[in-house]
């Protein structure tokens, strides 16, 4: 599986250590940036790499790694097709990938440590949709376009 992991400046340091453990583990990881530790970066950036390189690639996922994790999650929700979801647990990631197909991992470089990013990555990775016609017809109204008054 092709894994696109992204950060800012405040997720670098993480973003480069999570990708090695990643690589170590048999996955094809493609860094999406940021691509040094610069305060200047904006999170949104490495986000809509993210996203669109998912996108583009059916079967992939995505990790993003940002302060909280909530700015990047927000940013990659914007495009259609892009279940992100923050994640600081292993019984997150299994819930967000069994009832909810996310497809991008967010995590909180301030809020969760290495060794739990590593345990979050990989059961996000690890494990697979539930394809019950309930959550795949939930699913399936995320990209609804309503309009509201």
């Amino acid at each position: 599986m092709e894994v696109f992991v992204g950060a800012d400046y405040r997720g670098f340091e993480r973003k480069e250590e999570l990708m090695r453990f990643l690589n170590e583990q048999g996955f094809l990881v493609t860094d999406e940036g940021d691509y040094e530790p610069s305060d200047s970066s904006d999170y949104n950036d490495a986000a809509v790499r993210v996203a669109k390189a998912v996108l583009e690639k059916p079967g992939s996922r995505g990790i993003l790694i940002c302060d909280s994790a909530h700015g990047m999650t927000i940013q990659a929700n914007r495009f259609k097709g892009i279940r992100a979801t923050n994640c600081d647990s292993e019984e997150s990631a299994v819930a967000a990938r069994e009832h909810d197909d996310a497809n991008i991992l967010c995590l909180s470089a301030k809020l969760v440590d290495l060794e739990k990013m590593k345990a979050v990555a990989l059961k996000f990775l690890e494990t697979e949709f539930e394809k019950i016609e309930r959550r795949v017809r939930r699913i399936n109204r995320l990209d609804e376009r309503e309009d509201y008054d």
